[in-house]
């Protein structure tokens, strides 16, 4: 489970391990997740942490590994990591675009890439955390729908090349979601963006958790290939 220190990616973390799942916690910096693994352990023992650059190929085969040794195999991959450097096009420096490219997109190849084999022999899961810019755009974020389109191709091809082996590939495109980086939107702000929301309110991380339940649970053993999106109506 990357980018498991918070949010979106802590929500699905901790529904993980209710489930009986042994959570490899996956942030830049391991104690990142100390919490995460805490609240984890709390319903489930085994949970463990683990500090990575997910743009690092090398470095995510090694951690891959290590995770398949110490938790006794690999059966669920879910790729959550991701960042953001918004700013309009003609103001975008090359590094903000590689950036978001590199942890986005190339970083949730890496843990496909690595974890595929494995996951072959447990006829396991993968579930991409895209985002329903993906999918719409958005003004100031060329690079980021840029990055989760590219996620919501990569996983629609990938579902294709194992579901010979009985791996189910699916992605989910959240909305706008409670999030550290939303609680950050100005009271203005944030009235105007729900008032663009259909359902009338942001998201919650745990709504995203009860979409990766499905997908990743026995209700989601005959979807693949498909992108989930949990929007509030946002791109109707």
């Amino acid at each position: 489970m990357t980018g498991a220190s918070r949010g979106i990616g802590r929500a699905i973390a901790e529904r993980l391990a209710q489930r009986g799942a042994k959570v490899a916690c996956v942030a830049t910096r391991a104690e990142n997740c100390a919490d995460t693994v805490a609240a984890c352990n709390a319903a489930t023992d085994g949970a463990a942490a683990y500090g990575v650059d997910v743009s690092d190929h090398a470095a995510v085969n090694e951690l891959v590994k290590n995770v398949q040794a110490e938790l006794g195999g690999l059966d669920i991959l879910v790729n959550n990591a991701g960042i953001t450097r918004d700013q309009l096009m003609l103001r975008m420096s090359e590094d903000d675009f590689d950036r978001v490219i590199d942890v986005n997109l190339k970083g949730c190849w890496n843990f496909m890439r690595a974890a595929a084999r494995p996951l072959m022999k447990s006829s396991g899961r993968i579930l991409n955390i895209a985002s329903v810019v993906g999918i719409t755009g958005n003004a100031g974020q060329a690079n980021y729908a840029a990055s989760k389109a590219g996620v919501i191709g990569m996983t629609r091809s990938l579902a294709k090349e194992l579901a010979g082996r009985g791996v189910c590939v699916n992605a989910i495109a959240p909305g706008f979601i409670e999030t550290d980086m939303t609680a950050e939107i100005d009271a203005q702000a944030a009235d105007a963006l729900k008032g663009s929301i259909p359902l009338g309110r942001i998201g919650t991380a745990a709504e995203i958790a009860d979409a990766a339940d499905y997908l990743l649970g026995p209700g989601g053993a005959y979807v693949t290939g498909q992108t989930l999106v949990v929007d509030g109506g946002l791109s109707l």
